[in-house]
C-alpha cells in the first residue's frame, strides 16, 4: 500500500482512505455484514485511514466501525478520523451544530464508548459552528490531545482564514473537504493556504456521490438518500452532469480503466499531500477503487480528463442552500 503524510504534523496514512458514512446513512440502506466485510477487506489491503462521524446513523457508524475493528489483526494500524458537532433530532433531521468546548469533550466521551477505543487518531468539527470561535473549539481538542484522548486535530469544510486562525492555536493535521473533477473550488485559496501551513487534505466526494461513475439510482419510497435533495441530482442539472460523466467514461475507456479509477487517479495526481476518501460499501467496489493506486496518469491523460470534465462545468451547487449557509469553505 502506498502511503502519504497527512500534513507536517499528522500521521502517515494509506494513500486512499475509506469513508464509512454510506454504511449507516445518507445513501439508502446498506448491508451491515457486507459493510464490516468491506472494512476488513480494506484493512487487509493496507488501507489505514477510516473516516466516520458521530452523527452518521446517530452513532450507528461508530458502533459499526468498533465492531469491525474489534479483534481484527490490523486493528492497531487503523487511523480513526472522527467528525463531531452536527446535531440531529429523533426523526433524523439536522438541527444545527455545537462546537462549544464542553460539548467537544462530551461528544468524544460517547464516541469512545461506541467505538470501543481509548483514543481517536484525528478529531474534527464537522462544520464551523457560527456561534463559537474556532480558537475555542481547537483549544478544547488540544486539551483532549494533551490528555491522550486525541492524537491529531483536523478540520472540515472551512475556508482559508479559518485555517489560519485554527493553526495559530494548535497544529492542524488535515482539512477534510470535497475535491473532485466536478468540485474544484479549493484550488483558488484553500488548497494553497493548506499547503503554506503544512496541512494535509483528505478529499471526500471524489466520485461526486456516484455522478462520475453513473452508479446511482433514484431512492426508493421511504428511503433517505441525500441525492434526492442535492442540487446536482435535480432535473435540469443531473442531465448536464451525467453528460460530463459520459465524457469522462470515454477517456477512461480509451485508457482501459473504469470511470471510478480515472476519477480517483486524477485526485491522487493533484499532490502527495492529498488522500482521497472512497465511500465503497461493498468489497467489489472497494477493489475497483483500490486499483486506481496502480494507475499513473500522464500529462496527456490529465489534460484529457480535465477537458472531459472542465472546471466549474458541473450544474448545481454542492449542497442545498440551507446547508451551504454552514459551510465556511463556500464563503
Amino acid at each position: 500500500m502506498q502511503t502519504r503524510h497527512l500534513g507536517r504534523t499528522g500521521p502517515m496514512s494509506s494513500a486512499l482512505g475509506l469513508g464509512l458514512m454510506g454504511m449507516s446513512d445518507f445513501y439508502g440502506s446498506a448491508d451491515p455484514a457486507e459493510s464490516i466485510a468491506t472494512i476488513h477487506a480494506a484493512l487487509d489491503a493496507g488501507v489505514t485511514l477510516m473516516d466516520t462521524g458521530d452523527f452518521y446513523g446517530v452513532g450507528h457508524n461508530e458502533s459499526l466501525l468498533g465492531q469491525a475493528l474489534r479483534g481484527h489483526a490490523h486493528r492497531d494500524k487503523a487511523i480513526v478520523s472522527l467528525k463531531f458537532g452536527a446535531l440531529r433530532d429523533p426523526a433524523g433531521g439536522f438541527i444545527g451544530y455545537d462546537s462549544r468546548p464542553t460539548s467537544v469533550k462530551n461528544f468524544l466521551a460517547y464516541s469512545l464508548q461506541r467505538l470501543g477505543l481509548d483514543y481517536v487518531d484525528i478529531y474534527r468539527p464537522a462544520r464551523l459552528d457560527p456561534a463559537v470561535p474556532i480558537e475555542d473549539t481547537v483549544g478544547a481538542i488540544s486539551e483532549l490531545q494533551q490528555a491522550g484522548y486525541v492524537r491529531h486535530i483536523g478540520l472540515s469544510e472551512v475556508g482559508a482564514d479559518t485555517l489560519r486562525r485554527a493553526a495559530a492555536v494548535a497544529p492542524i493535521a488535515d482539512l477534510q473537504i470535497e475535491y473532485s473533477l466536478m468540485s474544484r473550488g479549493i484550488e483558488e485559496t484553500i488548497l494553497p493556504t493548506a499547503r503554506e501551513l503544512g496541512i494535509g487534505i483528505t478529499a471526500y466526494g471524489v466520485l461526486s456521490r456516484g455522478l462520475l461513475t453513473g452508479q446511482w439510482r433514484q431512492p426508493q419510497a421511504g428511503e433517505f438518500d441525500f441525492r434526492a435533495i442535492s442540487p446536482r441530482f435535480q432535473s435540469g442539472n443531473v442531465e448536464q452532469n451525467l453528460a460530463l460523466a459520459t465524457a469522462l467514461g470515454a477517456v477512461a475507456d480509451a485508457r482501459g480503466i473504469s470511470r471510478a479509477q480515472a476519477a480517483i487517479a486524477w485526485v491522487l495526481a493533484q499532490g502527495q499531500d492529498i488522500v482521497p476518501l472512497v465511500g465503497a460499501r461493498q468489497r467489489a467496489r472497494l477493489a475497483d477503487c483500490l486499483a486506481a493506486l496502480e494507475i499513473s496518469l500522464s500529462p496527456t491523460d490529465l489534460q484529457a480528463l480535465e477537458e472531459a470534465v472542465p472546471k466549474d462545468a458541473a450544474a448545481g451547487a454542492r449542497y442545498p442552500e440551507p446547508l451551504l449557509a454552514f459551510m465556511d469553505s463556500e464563503r
